[in-house]
């Protein structure tokens, strides 16, 4: 029982985002994929690269490439060589993708109050720290696994 719930909620919550990403997608005039690989590097720095989203999203690297592409087209990113190593590209939100990427945060905002409706503070917190401990425990198996 606790596997189907599990396996419901992961595919539910992706489903319910990309719902609520529809209606900006259209305004934006971007592809789903496209404002998912936007907001990623937005929202994580540290991850800067086409192969961090290929890994850390699980997208294919023909779908990130021709959506990275698209968004250096339409001037929402720029390449730049990697410090110290000229093969490799960083890719960096330019001030354009500013608007949409403010636009995609307030939407992610009201994406977490939805979901976490009813939720008291204290409920919140636990399923947070819950969380972080799954994580924790994800990661050293993955280590383990090397």
């Amino acid at each position: 029982m606790r596997k189907k719930v599990s396996i419901e909620f992961a595919h539910n919550f992706f489903q319910a985002y990309c719902i609520q990403c529809r209606s900006l997608c259209r305004e934006l005039r971007m592809p789903q994929t496209a404002f998912d690989i936007l907001m990623f590097l937005a929202n994580n720095p540290d991850y800067n690269t086409a192969k961090d989203i290929v890994e850390l999203r699980g997208l294919k690297a023909n779908l990130v490439s021709v959506n990275v592409e698209r968004l250096v087209q339409e001037g929402y990113l720029d390449r730049r060589e990697f410090p110290g190593d000229r093969r490799k590209t960083v890719l960096v939100c330019t001030e354009k993708a500013r608007p949409a990427i403010q636009k995609g945060r307030e939407l992610q905002n009201g994406f977490y109050e939805a979901v976490f409706r009813d939720v008291d503070a204290a409920s919140r917190e636990t399923f947070h720290r819950v969380m972080e401990i799954v994580e924790h425990n994800l990661n050293q198996i993955l280590k383990g696994s090397e």
